[in-house]
């Protein structure tokens, strides 16, 4: 199984930046796909973007283009959204989430089997 720990959450100005984090623990270290969804008040979950671990391909919503990016460092089992240009609808709860199966659908909130704790990304002035 994996366990997801997030940090890197706050309030922070419209034009600021943050970057969450997020730590995978697990004993046998099978990913296919570690992503990053978000939930704003009122609205429902939503995907934000993503890693493919075996070939590091990076992919993020139209949304966030240009504004948000997926990085990993392999070393610390780490997955991290740098979020820059950050705009008051950008504020929701950010969570990572891991499949360790195959699957085409990246978007699909049921392919992920494993979550994070969820941190507060609060874009406020």
């Amino acid at each position: 199984q994996v366990q997801l720990v997030e940090s890197g959450g706050g309030l922070v100005q419209p034009g600021g930046s943050l970057r969450l984090s997020c730590v995978a623990s697990t004993d046998n270290y099978r990913i296919y796909y570690m992503a990053w969804f978000r939930q704003a008040p009122g609205l429902e979950r939503e995907f934000v973007g993503g890693i493919t671990w075996n070939s590091g391909t990076t992919f993020v919503v139209d949304s966030v283009q240009g504004r948000f990016t997926i990085s990993r460092d392999n070393a610390k089992n780490t997955l991290y959204l740098q979020m820059d240009s950050l705009k008051p609808e950008d504020t929701a709860v950010y969570s990572c989430a891991v499949t360790q199966k195959i699957i085409s659908n990246i978007y699909r909130i049921e392919n992920y089997d494993y979550w994070g704790q969820g941190t507060q990304v609060t874009v406020s002035s």
